[in-house]
């Protein structure tokens, strides 16, 4: 893959976050020291995509837990659960954020006869781990994504779930970063994605920095493509899947897996087990970020719409899982019925 760009940098001490907004155009890391500087960074989108909001959290935990003075257990955790519960707020829709976080409170919830020092010590291990595990997630994603494309395949995907928005290979775009490691030929279709552009100003980006090679392509250009016979698989990424199966996604998604069910075109999700929400029913119960109307109304400071126009700009969307083929995992395909299969996941 030639050097790559990592999306984020833990030194110890805090974090070096690459400013995805400015990509491709600039390449820039914003320091950030401080819980407040870690919530900036997820809220403002500095850093996005599921898996990379919950290693950044796990280090934000870390960080918060430097900011608290005390050495009474007791008034310690309370002071990391209210960090934590501020940090969660910052993203509501990506399950990985609050996970992080409370796979954190529970490691602190283990120690309560160790010093505070020792704690700090243990919560930087743990972020640490949730980071590497990550690496591991991706690729055992893409090792299982890989039995069921072939070479010469094209392939659709929409917003960016690739090296940036996770830690090394991505999810989605695993399996294309494992084949280009096996020599295979397989063209891949960036959907631009709209009003974020994060698969023209990431996916297409790293891919090709990557030498695989990969097309750009407007939202509304997908069904021309798979009618043209050009789309062989859609893989997308997920910021939470529920227990029914129900995915939620970048918006567009839903709208790309009708197109797939019209042209019979397998709609593969892959999913870190971490995103699989268990306590989340179906996809009515999950919580869909409404961003500000600027990312519409707006282009790089330039006003594209009239003054006073109504906006709705949800940030995901709900695909139902009647029009998923398979949910992708580190620990295998899962096929329907889903509500049965992901707990057997769980099971396991």
């Amino acid at each position: 893959m030639g050097e790559q760009i990592l999306p984020l940098i833990f030194d110890g001490k805090g974090m070096d976050v690459l400013d995805q907004r400015l990509l491709p155009t600039e390449i820039k890391y914003n320091r950030h020291e401080t819980t407040e500087g870690v919530f900036v960074a997820i809220k403002d989108m500095q850093l996005r995509g599921a898996p990379l909001i919950g290693i950044a959290a796990a280090y934000g935990m870390y960080i918060a837990s430097t900011e608290i003075e005390t050495g009474n257990y007791d008034e310690f955790l309370d002071e990391l659960r209210k960090k934590g519960d501020y940090l969660s707020t910052a993203r509501p829709t990506a399950v990985n954020l609050r996970w992080a976080v409370d796979r954190m409170l529970k490691l602190v919830e283990s120690l309560r006869v160790e010093s505070i020092e020792k704690i700090r010590e243990e919560l930087k291990k743990e972020a640490t781990e949730i980071n590497e595990e990550d690496v591991r997630i991706c690729r055992g994603i893409g090792e299982n994504l890989l039995p069921l494309l072939k070479d010469g395949d094209g392939i659709l995907t929409h917003c960016n779930a690739g090296a940036l928005a996770t830690y090394k290979y991505g999810t989605a775009t695993s399996p294309m970063y494992l084949a280009k490691e096996k020599g295979w030929n397989i063209k891949v279709f960036a959907d631009e994605t709209r009003p974020y552009n994060q698969g023209a100003r990431l996916t297409a980006f790293e891919l090709q920095q990557a030498g695989i090679d990969v097309t750009l392509i407007c939202d509304n250009m997908a069904g021309v493509a798979m009618e043209k016979g050009w789309v062989n698989a859609i893989i997308v990424g997920t910021d939470r899947v529920a227990a029914n199966g129900d995915v939620a996604n970048k918006i567009g998604t839903m709208s790309l897996s009708i197109l797939a069910k019209n042209f019979s075109i397998p709609f593969y999700i892959a999913a870190p087990t971490p995103t699989i929400d268990m306590n989340t029913p179906s996809g009515k119960e999950i919580p869909i970020e409404e961003r500000a109307h600027e990312e519409i109304t707006m282009f790089r400071g330039v006003r594209v719409a009239p003054e006073g126009i109504k906006v709705f700009n949800p940030s995901f969307d709900v695909t139902p899982n009647e029009n998923v083929t398979a949910i992708v995992t580190e620990k295998g395909v899962v096929y329907p019925p889903f509500a049965e299969n992901l707990k057997k996941l769980f099971e396991e």
